[in-house]
Parts: structure tokens; sequence; C-alpha cells
């Protein structure tokens, strides 16, 4: 049986099952995931922050993130998030994708 190793793009693509509720989006594609760290044993470290330091979805979020990340590389392997306020988010940090919905999420409001 080949297993696919661990590595920072299988976490990314795992996390992108991670919805920020307030948002409506993926926590990747929004911009809150600050960096990933996979250790020589599987174990990943993951940097993660919130779109304000009062969100009251954190907790929740943090344990989706677990949730996706161990169903998804099922390693049994820790994982850690640390969560992150510097720098701070904005939304200049959502990728392309993301603001084009978040445009037509506007948009659509408009009318």
């Amino acid at each position: 049986m080949t297993t696919t190793p661990i590595d920072e793009d299988r976490v990314r693509d795992a996390l992108r099952a991670v919805i920020d509720p307030e948002a409506g989006m993926n926590i990747v594609d929004l911009g809150l995931v600050y960096g990933i760290e996979v250790g020589d044993d599987g174990a990943v470290t993951l940097q993660l922050t919130m779109t304000s330091a009062a969100c009251p979805m954190a907790d929740m979020i943090v344990d989706n993130v677990h949730d996706a990340l161990s169903g998804a590389l099922g390693t049994g392997a820790p994982v850690t998030v640390e969560l992150v306020w510097d720098p701070p988010w904005t939304p200049e940090r959502m990728s392309d994708f993301a603001r084009e919905q978040e445009q037509d999420r506007i948009e659509a409001q408009k009318r």
C-alpha cells in the first residue's frame, strides 16, 4: 500500500474543508493560515489567526481544523494549532478567489 507523505500542500488541501462560518469561506482562501510546518515524524504545527481577536467562532474553527487534519492525514501524528495575532488579519490576505466571492456576495446584497 502506497501512502502519500504529509507535506504542506496536503495539509493546505485538508484545511480547505474548514469553513469560517461568519465569512462563509474556507480558512485557506480567507487567509487565516499563516504557516504550516510538518515534522519528520509527520507532526503538524499550524499557525492560524482569526479575522479578529474577539472571534466567537475561534474554538469551533480550531476543533474543525483538528477534525479535518486527522481525517485527511489519518496518521495519528499530533496536530498543534498556534493562534497568532501578528500581523493582524486584513482582507488583503484573502486569495483572489475569495475576494471575487466576497465581491459577488456584496453585489448580490445590493440587488
